[in-house]
C-alpha cells in the first residue's frame, strides 16, 4: 500500500515489521542516534518523508503524530567515546540494536534505511537504500532519530554555545570547524574524526 509520493506501508506483508534508520552519523561531535517503528500496516500520512526534506518544526509535530499512532517505537543512543572506540559504522548499526531492544513489540521482519546492518536475534531483515524515502517505517524512525538527537544537541549547546551545535547539530559547517580551532575540542567531541579541514588545521 503506498500513497501518493509512493511511500509504501511495508516491505513484508502479514508480519510486525519495523523501520530503522539512525541521525547524526557524520558529525564531529555529540552521538549517533536510532529509531525503531512498527506502524499499523494501514498507516498512511500526506507529509512524512526523509526528516531532511521537512523543515524542523513539521518534524517535531510529525514526532507527536508517529508515537501516537505507532504500534511501538523505541531510540538507541551511542555517545561519541563509543563512536571512537567502535567507529561510525558499528556504532550506528549498535544505536539500531538498542533500539530494536526496547521496542514493547518483538517485530517479525526488520527494514533499515542504508546498505549495512548486523543480524539482530536471528529475525530476517532487509537493508534498503534510501529507504526513509520509500517505506513509512523507515521515514517515521528517520524523524524520531532526528529529533531525539536534535534536542540532545540543543541541550549540549547550552554548555558549548560557542560551536553553535543549536544551529549546526554538530555538523562540520566551516563555522563549526573554526570554532574548533579557536576554543578546541570538548568532551563531546569524536576524537577518531577529522575535526579540521587542511586549512584550519595549520598550527593546530
Amino acid at each position: 500500500m503506498n500513497n501518493l509520493e509512493g511511500l509504501l506501508s511495508f516491505y513484508r506483508d502479514g508480519v510486525l515489521e519495523a523501520g530503522c534508520d539512525e541521525a547524526g552519523r557524520g558529525c564531529l561531535a555529540g552521538p549517533v542516534v536510532a529509531a525503531a517503528v512498527i506502524l499499523p500496516a494501514d498507516f498512511n500520512h500526506q507529509v512524512l518523508n526523509d526528516s531532511k526534506q521537512i523543515n524542523e518544526k513539521k518534524r517535531y509535530g510529525l514526532r507527536k503524530e508517529i508515537e501516537e499512532s505507532a504500534i511501538a517505537y523505541a531510540v538507541g543512543i551511542i555517545d561519541n567515546k563509543e563512536i571512537d572506540e567502535i567507529n561510525i559504522l558499528k556504532a550506528s548499526i549498535l544505536a539500531m540494536h538498542k533500539a530494536l531492544d526496547s521496542l514493547k513489540k518483538i517485530p517479525g521482519h526488520i527494514i533499515i534505511d542504508g546498505n549495512k546492518f548486523f543480524n539482530y536475534k536471528d529475525i530476517p531483515h532487509k537493508t534498503i537504500i534510501k529507504g526513509d524515502s520509500k517505506y513509512y517505517s523507515i521515514a517515521a524512525a528517520s524523524i524520531l532519530a532526528k529529533t531525539y538527537r536534535d534536542d540532545i544537541m540543543n541541550d549540549l549547546h547550552q554548555k558549548h554555545p560557542e560551536y553553535n551545535w543549536k544551529n549546526n547539530k554538530g555538523y562540520p559547517t566551516k563555522q563549526h570547524r573554526q570554532a574548533i580551532k579557536e576554543f578546541g575540542k570538548t568532551a563531546y567531541h569524536r576524537m577518531s574524526f577529522r575535526l579540521l579541514d587542511e586549512q584550519l588545521s595549520l598550527n593546530f
